[in-house]
Protein backbone atom coordinates (compact mmCIF):
# COMPACT_ATOMS: atom_id res chain seq x y z
CA UNK A 1 0.00 0.00 0.00
CA UNK A 2 1.36 3.40 -0.90
CA UNK A 3 0.86 6.67 0.96
CA UNK A 4 -1.94 7.86 -1.34
CA UNK A 5 -3.94 4.65 -0.80
CA UNK A 6 -3.37 4.89 2.96
CA UNK A 7 -4.64 8.48 3.02
CA UNK A 8 -7.80 7.49 1.13
CA UNK A 9 -8.40 4.55 3.51
CA UNK A 10 -7.80 6.63 6.64
CA UNK A 11 -10.03 9.36 5.23
CA UNK A 12 -12.80 6.82 4.72
CA UNK A 13 -12.55 5.68 8.34
CA UNK A 14 -12.14 9.13 9.87
CA UNK A 15 -15.74 9.41 11.00
CA UNK A 16 -17.33 7.78 14.04
CA UNK A 17 -20.09 5.84 12.24
CA UNK A 18 -17.76 4.59 9.50
CA UNK A 19 -15.20 3.39 12.04
CA UNK A 20 -18.01 1.61 13.90
CA UNK A 21 -19.13 -0.03 10.63
CA UNK A 22 -15.61 -1.26 9.84
CA UNK A 23 -15.33 -2.76 13.31
CA UNK A 24 -18.75 -4.44 12.95
CA UNK A 25 -17.72 -5.94 9.62
CA UNK A 26 -14.39 -7.16 10.99
CA UNK A 27 -16.27 -8.92 13.80
CA UNK A 28 -18.74 -10.39 11.28
CA UNK A 29 -15.89 -12.03 9.37
CA UNK A 30 -15.82 -12.90 5.67
CA UNK A 31 -19.56 -13.66 5.59
CA UNK A 32 -20.29 -9.99 6.20
CA UNK A 33 -23.59 -8.39 7.15
CA UNK A 34 -26.65 -7.18 5.28
CA UNK A 35 -26.96 -3.40 5.00
CA UNK A 36 -30.11 -3.32 7.16
CA UNK A 37 -28.40 -5.28 9.91
CA UNK A 38 -25.44 -2.90 9.79
CA UNK A 39 -27.77 0.11 10.07
CA UNK A 40 -29.50 -1.41 13.08
CA UNK A 41 -26.25 -2.37 14.81
CA UNK A 42 -24.70 1.04 14.13
CA UNK A 43 -27.85 2.84 15.27
CA UNK A 44 -28.36 4.81 12.05
CA UNK A 45 -31.00 4.98 9.33
CA UNK A 46 -30.79 2.87 6.17
CA UNK A 47 -30.05 5.94 4.02
CA UNK A 48 -27.36 7.07 6.44
CA UNK A 49 -25.65 3.67 6.50
CA UNK A 50 -25.79 3.54 2.71
CA UNK A 51 -23.89 6.84 2.51
CA UNK A 52 -21.23 5.61 4.93
CA UNK A 53 -20.86 2.23 3.21
CA UNK A 54 -20.28 3.95 -0.14
CA UNK A 55 -17.49 6.01 1.42
CA UNK A 56 -15.91 2.87 2.87
CA UNK A 57 -16.21 1.13 -0.51
CA UNK A 58 -14.48 4.07 -2.19
CA UNK A 59 -11.72 3.75 0.38
CA UNK A 60 -11.31 0.06 -0.52
CA UNK A 61 -12.15 -1.08 3.00
CA UNK A 62 -15.45 -2.88 2.36
CA UNK A 63 -16.92 -4.86 -0.51
CA UNK A 64 -20.57 -5.37 -1.43
CA UNK A 65 -22.29 -8.37 -2.96
CA UNK A 66 -25.91 -9.08 -3.73
CA UNK A 67 -27.57 -11.93 -1.86
CA UNK A 68 -31.15 -12.34 -3.10
CA UNK A 69 -32.86 -9.05 -2.18
CA UNK A 70 -30.14 -7.89 0.22
CA UNK A 71 -26.79 -6.26 -0.29
CA UNK A 72 -24.23 -7.86 1.99
CA UNK A 73 -21.11 -5.93 2.94
CA UNK A 74 -17.89 -7.44 4.20
CA UNK A 75 -14.58 -6.05 5.36
CA UNK A 76 -11.74 -6.12 2.85
CA UNK A 77 -9.31 -7.88 5.15
CA UNK A 78 -6.43 -7.64 2.70
CA UNK A 79 -6.81 -3.85 2.50
CA UNK A 80 -7.08 -3.53 6.28
CA UNK A 81 -3.98 -5.68 6.72
CA UNK A 82 -2.21 -3.56 4.12
CA UNK A 83 -3.09 -0.44 6.07
CA UNK A 84 -1.64 -1.92 9.26
CA UNK A 85 1.49 -3.03 7.40
CA UNK A 86 1.83 0.48 5.94
CA UNK A 87 1.83 1.91 9.46
CA UNK A 88 4.20 -0.70 10.84
CA UNK A 89 6.65 -1.26 8.00
CA UNK A 90 9.40 0.89 9.53
CA UNK A 91 8.58 -0.30 13.01
CA UNK A 92 10.70 -0.04 16.11
CA UNK A 93 13.86 1.58 14.75
CA UNK A 94 14.77 -1.34 12.52
CA UNK A 95 13.80 -4.08 14.97
CA UNK A 96 10.66 -5.51 13.34
CA UNK A 97 10.62 -8.55 15.65
CA UNK A 98 9.03 -6.32 18.29
CA UNK A 99 6.08 -5.65 15.96
CA UNK A 100 5.79 -9.15 14.49
CA UNK A 101 2.41 -9.92 16.03
CA UNK A 102 0.87 -6.80 14.46
CA UNK A 103 2.23 -7.80 11.06
CA UNK A 104 1.09 -11.43 11.25
CA UNK A 105 -1.59 -12.50 8.75
CA UNK A 106 -5.14 -11.71 9.75
CA UNK A 107 -7.30 -14.41 11.25
CA UNK A 108 -9.54 -14.21 8.21
CA UNK A 109 -7.02 -14.07 5.36
CA UNK A 110 -6.57 -17.17 3.23
CA UNK A 111 -3.49 -19.08 4.21
CA UNK A 112 -1.16 -21.36 2.30
CA UNK A 113 -1.34 -24.01 4.99
CA UNK A 114 -4.22 -26.28 5.81
CA UNK A 115 -4.91 -26.78 9.50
Amino acid sequence: MDERQALIAFGAMSQETRLKIVRLLVKAGPGGMAAGTIAEAAGVSASNVSFHLKELERGGLVAARRDARSIVYSAEFQALSGLIRFLMEDCCAGNPAICQSALAPSCCEPSDTVQ
